[in-house]
């Protein structure tokens, strides 16, 4: 995919993107890098780290493993880095059937909401030196009910409150925060879906645009967001879904 942008547009800045290794959150990763941005992206796992390490184009400067429900180690890590101007958080979950359970259910809600909420409290001091930018993963399910996922439901609901509220906090240092809250999106998640002739049926007859979404497609307005084109905006939640939550 073609960009809009300078090659240089964040050169001198650093990037942090959680959740990172793959699907959306590496495409952002391989975005800001693509745009000059120093970028660390993370992952829950030592496996999933080795295999970001290991994919054509990584183009981060580290992979490392984080696992966002430790407040010490989101602390430790943001507190090594000499500088950070962006934050995009994409580590999330979703147990589809299991998150009745009440156990599960926090435990999803303490990944994709409190892990959101860790992060942006440990990089606000560092954010506020530069004026820098977050981004947060809400969801189509941030605005509709979801008869399986009620954890994840209640976290990106939770996400798109938590950002606004967030864009109105740190306002008067210069931080921006929104988030956004994508569509139906071609990733390994979401290949049962696509092989699924009646569900991919039911998806992309919803969907305006008549596709399934592309990572990058996200990661393209992930960069408006962090830009200076973005200037005046904070605490939006910008849905990137070709036309389906409107459908």
């Amino acid at each position: 995919m073609a960009s809009t942008y300078r090659s240089d547009l964040f050169a001198g800045q650093v990037a942090l993107v959680s959740g990172g290794t793959s699907g959306i959150g590496a495409a952002i990763g391989d975005a800001f890098a693509a745009h000059g941005a120093t970028v660390t992206v993370t992952g829950a796992t030592t496996r999933e780290v080795e295999a970001a390490r290991g994919r054509p184009g990584f183009a981060a400067k580290e992979a490392v493993v984080l696992d966002v429900r430790d407040v010490a180690a989101v602390n430790a890590l943001v507190g090594a880095m000499p500088r950070l101007d962006l934050l995009v958080n994409c580590a999330g979950t979703l147990r589809r059937g299991a998150e009745h359970d009440p156990a599960t259910f926090d435990d999803v809600v303490d990944i994709n909401l409190s892990g959101t909420m860790r992060l942006c409290a440990a990089a606000r001091p560092k954010l506020a030196k530069n004026g820098g930018a977050i981004v947060n993963t809400a969801s189509m399910l941030s605005f509709f009910g979801g008869g399986l996922v009620p954890g994840y439901s209640a976290s990106k609901g939770g996400v798109a409150q938590l950002t606004k509220s967030l864009a109105i906090a740190y306002a008067a240092e210069k931080i921006r925060v929104n988030a956004i809250a994508p569509g139906w999106i071609a990733t390994q998640l979401t290949a049962p879906l696509q092989e699924d002739a009646a569900r991919n049926a039911a998806i992309l007859g919803r969907t305006p645009m008549g596709r399934w979404g592309l990572p990058e497609d996200i990661a393209q307005v992930v960069l408006f967001l962090c830009s200076p084109a973005a200037a005046f905006v904070t605490g939006a939640i910008v849905p990137v879904d070709g036309g389906y939550l409107v459908a």
